[in-house]
């Protein structure tokens, strides 16, 4: 199985960071095999509304860091997408990477019954971390971007959520949010 992490905060040791990397420790098991990067170490721009992965190109034609992370994504079978939660939606640095999965269109995707360029099976796991502790805060983020990877032949979607962690390393201490992991972990094995 192949599995590609995507890490979408600018803090180094953030807790959705955290939580991704108790994921793929789990899911470290002979043949599989797993490539993270770290949005915020990368030099990338978010979608430019060129059109060129419709007209020029299958793919996102910007040249620069993203190439390897939407490539990445295209070859998986599992893609890992980590944030916190800023200002009520993931990261920008996120943000720009969802963007740019416009390119996974098929130029008539409005139409087409088919209209991603990616193959199907794949799954997701969206790992979202906030300050608030209130669950009802926020719940509406999973959904909005699960919609979006549907679309790209993201049939099985899973969330991990961790709420009310603000200070670094806190979600260590939250036996409900490892278990998650820990169901997520055996569902996609």
């Amino acid at each position: 199985m192949k599995i590609t992490c995507i890490k979408g905060s600018p803090r180094k040791n953030a807790n959705s960071s955290i939580i991704a990397d108790k994921l793929l420790n789990q899911l470290e098991k002979p043949g599989n095999e797993i490539k993270t990067f770290e949005l915020n170490k990368l030099n990338y721009k978010g979608c430019q509304g060129c059109r060129g992965c419709f007209t020029r190109a299958e793919k996102c034609t910007l040249n620069d860091d993203l190439q390897d992370v939407l490539e990445s994504v295209r070859e998986s079978d599992v893609m890992v997408l980590a944030s916190p939660v800023y200002y009520g939606d993931i990261t920008s640095q996120a943000k720009a990477f969802v963007d740019r999965t416009y390119s996974y269109y098929v130029p008539d995707f409005l139409t087409n019954p088919n209209p991603s360029r990616l193959n199907p099976g794949k799954k997701m796991v969206m790992i979202l971390s906030q300050g608030n502790p209130d669950e009802e805060a926020f719940n509406d983020i999973f959904p909005r971007y699960s919609y979006f990877f549907q679309r790209h032949a993201f049939n099985d979607k899973f969330l991990i959520r961790a709420c009310g962690v603000r200070e670094e390393g806190e979600v260590l201490k939250r036996e409900d949010v490892l278990q998650q992991v820990k169901k997520v972990a055996e569902d996609l094995l």
